[in-house]
């Protein structure tokens, strides 16, 4: 890759993962961690779903504030801070076609009882690889 990683590099790192671990702040400020099956959209948005009865859908309704980890081969990692929302309207028909492109079996989640979507939005991410020595920071 090139000295810089691009915007399009970033978004093809991060789309040959399916798996990431999320992090949101439970009822009393602790982090709370999760693994989710996520979608990522052209402008680095992250997509994922869950159920209305689990602790990261809580505490997302309650803050906002999310960080995800992209692991990689070796050492090569994409650390994600940004914004959750749950979208609605056609924001929400967006987000699932988002999901539903990686994830084609989530369309049979869709009836789920209490199944909600998370549209996470970017503010700051830092693709680091200590194989080489690479550290890059961008903000949104």
């Amino acid at each position: 890759m090139a000295a810089n990683m691009t915007h399009e590099a970033i978004y093809d790192f991060m789309r040959a993962r399916k798996l990431a671990v999320i992090s949101s702040i439970g009822p009393r400020g602790e982090p709370q961690s999760a693994l989710v099956g996520f979608a990522v959209s052209p402008d680095l948005e992250i997509v994922f779903d869950t159920l209305s009865s689990s602790r990261k859908y809580r505490n997302l309704k309650r803050d906002s504030s999310i960080a995800i980890v992209f692991g990689g081969e070796g050492e090569t990692t994409i650390q994600y801070e940004g914004q959750a929302g749950e979208p609605l309207g056609d924001e929400l028909h967006r987000a699932k076609d988002i999901y539903f492109a990686t994830w084609p079996d989530g369309r049979e989640r869709e009836t789920w009882p209490g199944i909600a979507y998370f549209l996470v939005r970017p503010k700051w991410l830092r693709y680091s690889d200590f194989d080489t020595n690479r550290i890059e920071e961008l903000w949104f």
